[in-house]
């Protein structure tokens, strides 16, 4: 019975993980309780169970006195000398007991203590599993979809993922297979939460990983990502190794390496493009698709001032902004865009040339004035840049620019916005 007892705690152990030692002391707790609950509260009892052989011992313990007033807990001195001359009063003596001899309350007792402390334990090794694992992909099935979360089966629990962390236009039914990001593992009462999304820009990192070698060995690294889920991600990488190419490596041939990511993210757009140590170069690339003229950057406030050719305007701004919004969040840069008409109507009517301007713009220190650092300060801090008027730039040179830009052609703007207008972009609610 022994011998049959251990290899149960063996297989317990392997099936669910759960070490042999909690397993035993669970049941030295069960059976300290049940002994309580069939002699009373106050009994002092010891438990011990053989690790190799599986003999369990129960002792009582109790007192030598010379009258007993309760028999639970106490022996008379007589009735102890006839099992060991030696005892004294106050001396404790142990008695053994049967466990067998428990009744079925005790019993009942002892096995729900047993299964809470298997329980607790089990949700122990689950958490120990997932805590280490945040920012993990993993691959799950749907399970069901209540009240917009979805919940999915992780073998030994399931895992939620919210409707805050779910990409706008993708449906989930029961038995959908897919990728989600490990986003957070809390402790609960009830077993560990595990967090997951489909949203967050990570995902798109550890899809990258997966697909791309250069990338896992460490050979490409990812500088930075801007994502609006479902719709547009644009990614920023550098290479290590000047012999290899960090765009060919993440596009890989005939495209066959993002085409993977993209069909996992439901025809999500992916921009992948160069990272740079020159900030002008790195925002530049940022706006891709569109080209860029010039870049005149601020590095105080970090801010920029981007040109564009005339037909590429709406291009670099992007449908609603989101080409611009993205470029912003990937440089981590106050980002205004003009095209060329609108930046020479400006220097003409403020006397000055380019070289002049950059001059201004890069040296200039908003601390100076109050009222101007204010200006941009708000603009800087400002979730989604302007891509409207020069506003930040006033606060950047503490030029007058009320009038700037009055003659330029509303018309000639809407014809821009419907000739360029970006056959990749997708429309999407601004959530800036």
């Amino acid at each position: 019975m022994n011998e049959e007892f251990i290899l149960a705690l063996k297989q317990l152990e392997d099936e669910k993980g759960i070490e042999e030692e909690v397993i035993l002391d669970a049941l030295e707790t069960a059976l300290i309780s049940s002994y309580k609950k069939n002699f009373g509260t106050a009994q002092n009892v010891e438990v011990h169970i053989d690790r190799e052989t599986g003999k369990i011992t129960v002792s009582a313990e109790k007192e030598v006195v010379e009258d007993v007033y309760d028999e639970n807990t106490e022996i008379s001195i007589d009735d102890a000398r006839k099992i060991n001359p030696r005892f004294e009063v106050g001396d404790i003596y142990y008695e053994a007991v049967n466990p067998g001899k428990f009744g079925r309350i005790a019993a009942q007792t002892a096995r729900q203590v047993v299964i809470q402390r298997i329980k607790d334990a089990e949700r122990d090794v689950i958490y120990d599993d997932y805590a280490d694992r945040e920012n993990e992909i993993i691959t799950c099935d749907v399970q069901r979809v209540n009240k917009g979360n979805v919940f999915v089966d992780l073998g030994k629990t399931e895992a939620i993922l919210p409707v805050s962390e779910q990409t706008p236009g993708e449906t989930y039914e029961q038995g959908d297979r897919y990728k989600m990001l490990i986003l957070e593992v809390n402790r609960q009462p009830k077993g560990p939460q595990i967090v997951l999304s489909r949203s967050h820009p990570n995902l798109v990192r550890r899809l990258f990983e997966l697909e791309v070698p250069e990338i896992h060995d460490g050979v490409v690294e990812i500088y930075s990502i801007a994502r609006e889920a479902g719709s547009r991600t644009k990614i920023a990488v550098f290479s290590k190794d000047e012999s290899v190419d960090p765009l060919g490596a993440c596009v890989g041939f005939k495209g066959s390496r993002v085409k993977t990511i993209v069909d996992e993210l439901h025809d999500e757009k992916i921009d992948i493009v160069i990272w740079e140590k020159d900030i002008a170069a790195f925002i530049g690339n940022a706006l891709s698709p569109s080209k860029v003229v010039d870049v005149f950057i601020n590095q105080k406030e970090k801010a920029a001032i981007v040109i564009v050719p005339d037909y590429q305007l709406s291009l670099a701004i992007g449908r609603e902004g989101q080409n611009a919004r993205l470029a912003a969040k990937l440089t981590n840069w106050k980002i205004d865009i003009k095209s060329e008409t609108q930046f020479s109507e400006y220097l003409d009517s403020i006397d000055m040339t380019s070289d002049e301007f950059r001059l201004k713009f890069e040296t200039t220190a908003p601390e100076e004035d109050d009222e101007e650092a204010e200006m941009t300060s708000s603009a800087v801090e400002a979730d989604e840049p302007s891509y409207d008027n020069f506003a930040s730039i006033e606060g950047l040179t503490g030029m007058d620019l009320s009038n700037l830009f009055e003659d330029a052609s509303s018309e000639e703007d809407e014809e821009l916005e419907e000739t360029s207008e970006p056959e990749d972009s997708t429309e999407i609610e601004d959530e800036e």
